[in-house]
């Protein structure tokens, strides 16, 4: 029997993304709360998804959005990470504010301890593309159209990881097909 690579790279690449998402639902939480979020973008979800980064883009002006929206096309799957609110009433001040009363009056602005949760989640997720040698970005822009498009109900602080098996890594040397608006 001979098994062509290329015939079986979906496959394996699944698995990475399985195990990505199991190592950013495992990964250490700063108080031990399991708010964290973890979802899969594939197929045609992947070009909706693009499509509204593009919409996005153009409404708010951030020209890089437009760039990523391209990039994602080149993914064969996005790994989503997130986290839901919660205040954990540490009172630490790291969110800029003295107690977790006076944080919860500007419910917009996210709890530290959440960020940092999603944080070390994206760690664990990326380094398990980096060990399967699975190329990876962290995307800030994608997270946050999945946030307008509701990809992870209750969620904030959106972000995904796109990877790509392929002969070059379609996030590197990233230049966008579409020209700036003047």
């Amino acid at each position: 029997m001979l098994i062509n690579e290329r015939d079986t790279r979906r496959e394996r690449l699944m698995q990475v993304a399985n195990d990505m998402m199991t190592a950013a639902r495992t990964a250490p939480k700063g108080k031990g709360y399991d708010i964290v979020e973890v979802a899969l973008v594939t197929d045609e979800t992947i070009g909706q998804l693009s499509k509204a980064m593009l919409e996005y883009s153009e409404k708010t002006g951030m020209k890089f959005i437009t760039r990523d929206a391209e990039n994602i096309l080149n993914a064969e799957a996005i790994v989503l990470v997130g986290t839901k609110q919660k205040i954990h009433n540490l009172n630490c001040g790291y969110c800029g504010f003295d107690t977790c009363a006076k944080k919860n009056e500007f419910s917009e602005v996210p709890c530290a301890i959440n960020s940092v949760d999603v944080g070390i989640a994206l760690g664990s997720a990326c380094s398990v593309a980096a060990d399967r040698r699975v190329d990876s970005r962290v995307m800030f822009s994608v997270g946050r159209v999945a946030q307008e498009l509701g990809l992870l109900p209750g969620c904030s602080s959106i972000y995904g990881i796109p990877i790509s098996c392929s002969s070059k890594s379609p996030f590197f040397d990233r230049v966008s097909k579409t020209p700036p608006v003047k």
